[in-house]
């Protein structure tokens, strides 16, 4: 492992992607905490203790939320358009037709996803800090905020963070461009592991660590937790393949066995992200309409805000274990219809032992993959609702066990190292795993 770290930085060219990826993190920190002028933090602080679940939202955004940075939004804005416009391809004939373009179709919805997290960055800065203003118990945090007390000021502010937004995606491109690793996923990886310190010294200086069987109890959860996700993470059903030799000439080519892996949970952490999306959508659109002068709309959206926001209740941590495992479904069918297998083994003479090619073998590999994605996708569920029952059995409130964060960080670290190991394999050095 030393040896294979050392050969990275031996390799110029691997030295200069790591440097560039370290030197846009260190950008993309300072940004996060450039604050919003005039911002109440003594109240700001007074929102983020009561509400628990607000605190994804901060996770998004690097921890930029709870300074109220200019990249307060973080990639949130982004990774909704992503959903939105994903939901989409199926049932918009045009979206069909780009998707089945190659890489130009896919650079063109690309396009329109950036389109799309503008009004959505602008939308969703003007709702958080309205809600934030709503819910804080010690006044609000901008106290002039609004079109209809300070017009400019609001248009001004409102602008800076969806800039702030749009940078930070920037940042996330260059990084997968010439850095090592998914520059989005890197982006938020670090927001959270910069996190970690100060929420584990909160925890105990709060006081809310009373012995230490619970904290024993939560860190061998958090152990167990990594561990289960590395294992199901790396999990694949490998389908045989056989390539028929063919004449050319006078000399025969091809032919050979292979292997297609199939993995376990190919949806990765999309689907923790995109359950939590939504999850969060109906709280979100709920807390515009908490103060209404309508006493019944008022009270209706109380209630959905405390349902889908404040995560209390068994009812919301049923219905996330239900999206997640929904989502990861819908995921894993997508890219599986996308890559185009069987297609692509009839066109180079491959075929599965046994099955014909063409539909039949694109039927056999749907089933197998509907079949090991069920584990995947119940195994996602529970990692989902983990913070829920590590909450039940350690007591330990303000330590939460964030099952998104987790699969975030090693996700990350495993497509991070993978990455590495291809490279480091490609210039003949050993790499880190053996």
């Amino acid at each position: 492992m030393i040896a294979a770290a050392a050969s990275v930085f031996r390799i110029p060219d691997l030295r200069q992607k790591l440097l560039f990826t370290a030197a846009m993190l260190v950008v993309f920190r300072f940004v996060a905490n450039v604050p919003v002028p005039g911002v109440n933090l003594a109240a700001l602080q007074s929102v983020f203790d009561a509400n628990q679940l607000i605190g994804l939202l901060d996770l998004f955004s690097g921890r930029a939320l709870s300074s109220l940075s200019i990249a307060a939004m973080g990639v949130y804005p982004y990774i909704t358009a992503q959903i939105i416009v994903q939901l989409m391809v199926p049932i918009i004939p045009r979206l069909q037709e780009l998707a089945n373009e190659g890489d130009a179709g896919r650079q063109k919805i690309n396009q329109i996803t950036h389109y799309l997290t503008v009004p959505l960055a602008f939308l969703q800065a003007f709702g958080t800090v309205q809600f934030i203003n709503a819910t804080s118990t010690q006044g609000p945090i901008l106290p002039n905020f609004g079109f209809d007390h300070d017009f400019l000021g609001t248009l001004a502010m409102l602008t800076a963070m969806t800039a702030g937004t749009m940078f930070l995606i920037w940042i996330g491109e260059l990084i997968t461009q010439y850095g090592i690793g998914n520059g989005i996923s890197i982006i938020i990886f670090s927001g959270i592991v910069a996190s970690f310190p100060s929420a584990a010294w909160k925890a105990i200086a709060s006081g809310t660590v009373e012995n230490i069987l619970p904290l024993v109890v939560f860190v061998v959860l958090g152990l167990v937790t990594t561990y289960a996700i590395v294992f199901v993470y790396e999990g694949q059903r490998r389908i045989p393949v056989q390539y028929a030799k063919r004449l050319r000439g006078n000399r025969w080519y091809g032919g050979g066995t292979t292997h297609i892996p199939l993995r376990v949970n190919s949806a990765g952490m999309i689907p923790l992200i995109f359950a939590s999306s939504i999850m969060i959508f109906p709280g979100t659109v709920a807390s515009y309409f908490t103060t209404s002068q309508n006493e019944l709309v008022a009270r209706f959206a109380t209630f959905v805000y405390q349902l889908f926001y404040l995560g209390t209740s068994w009812v919301y941590w049923v219905l996330y274990f239900l999206l997640v495992v929904g989502f990861t479904f819908f995921y894993a069918l997508v890219l599986f219809e996308q890559q185009k297998i069987a297609e692509t083994l009839q066109k180079h003479g491959g075929f599965i032992p046994g099955i014909r090619p063409g539909r039949p073998t694109q039927e056999y590999l749907y089933k197998v993959l509907t079949r090991i994605t069920w584990g995947g996708a119940i195994f996602l569920g529970i990692v989902a609702v983990l913070p829920f029952i590590a909450r039940s059995i350690t007591h330990i409130q303000a330590l939460t066990l964030s099952s998104t964060a987790l699969l975030i960080v090693v996700g990350v670290l495993l497509d991070t190292i993978k990455q590495l190991e291809a490279q480091l394999l490609m210039r003949h050095y050993q790499g880190f795993i053996r």
